[in-house]
């Protein structure tokens, strides 16, 4: 059985944002460090639908839980160049 590798890009096109190189890291600077407190899924930046998609990810292990980690890591860095 063959998985399907994700990518950053593949995560914010299935979210319905602009995933290109520039946007990702756009959104990243705007919306980041996420506060230690607050779940990704509620985050107050996300839709209603994105939220629930990045929630099941997680909750399923699905396949897209390793990159949905990867932008969870990312958006709490505080050493990002604003």
């Amino acid at each position: 059985m063959e998985v399907e590798a994700h990518s950053l890009a593949s995560l914010f096109k299935q979210l319905g944002l602009d995933n290109t190189e520039q946007a990702i890291q756009d959104f990243i600077k705007i919306n980041a460090p996420l506060s230690s407190g607050v779940e990704l899924h509620k985050a107050h930046f996300w839709s209603a639908s994105q939220s629930s998609l990045l929630q099941q990810s997680k909750d399923d292990d699905a396949d897209w839980a390793e990159i949905v980690d990867q932008l969870d890591a990312m958006l709490r860095r505080s050493d990002l160049d604003k």
